[in-house]
């Protein structure tokens, strides 16, 4: 087991160069800049009530559009989460959430199974928020699960505003891995499967 929990990356391209630390026992802090303000509104939410310390600098080419960033950073975040996760002995494996905020609610259900998957049901009732296309949430945690080798299941049960509908989302998101990322005392590290491996 990865005693510390925490990963620190870099990820150098022709179109991103990104530098983030996650700590998975933290507190909840974040100090994050990927140039885009309402994904930095989002990744702060996510590190806060998942409880982990998220460190983030991202430079992209946002000149283009926020989609080379936004699915990078999503990449390192799920390389980061995986290597700070480790053999995964001890850990609950599973998580689920459901949060609302006002009109809208969203669950999601996660598995750190070593096979990565993402089954997106969001809709957004607008392209934007702010300066951010809504369509590029999807593209995170697509890059997100497929790099941190997890099963993620995010689902819009209600809502109208486009900001509460991905709030709710990261909100929830942040709560199943909480949970899935935590020790289960009565596992004496074992690994959570009957495979014997993740």
């Amino acid at each position: 087991m990865n005693e510390s929990r925490h990963a620190r990356l870099h990820r150098a391209t022709s179109e991103t160069d990104i530098t983030l630390a996650l700590t998975l026992d933290g507190q909840g802090r974040s100090d994050v800049d990927s140039g885009i303000g309402f994904f930095d509104h989002m990744l702060t939410a996510l590190a806060k009530h998942g409880g982990f310390d998220l460190e983030l600098k991202a430079k992209g080419d946002l000149h283009i559009d926020g989609h080379h960033t936004v699915e990078d950073v999503g990449i390192v975040f799920g390389q980061a989460f995986r290597q700070a996760i480790g053999d995964k002995r001890g850990i609950e494996r599973f998580g689920h959430a459901l949060v609302p905020l006002d009109e809208a609610l969203c669950e999601a259900v996660v598995d750190i199974s070593g096979r990565p998957y993402l089954a997106w049901n969001v809709v957004f009732p607008r392209e934007k928020i702010g300066t951010m296309d809504t369509e590029l949430f999807e593209e995170f945690f697509r890059a997100f699960a497929m790099s941190a080798h997890i099963a993620l299941h995010l689902t819009c049960k209600s809502g109208t505003n486009a900001h509460h509908i991905a709030e709710s989302g990261f909100k929830a998101v942040a709560r199943a891995l909480k949970v899935a990322v935590s020790h289960d005392p009565r596992s004496a590290g074992a690994i959570p499967s009957t495979k014997g491996v993740l």
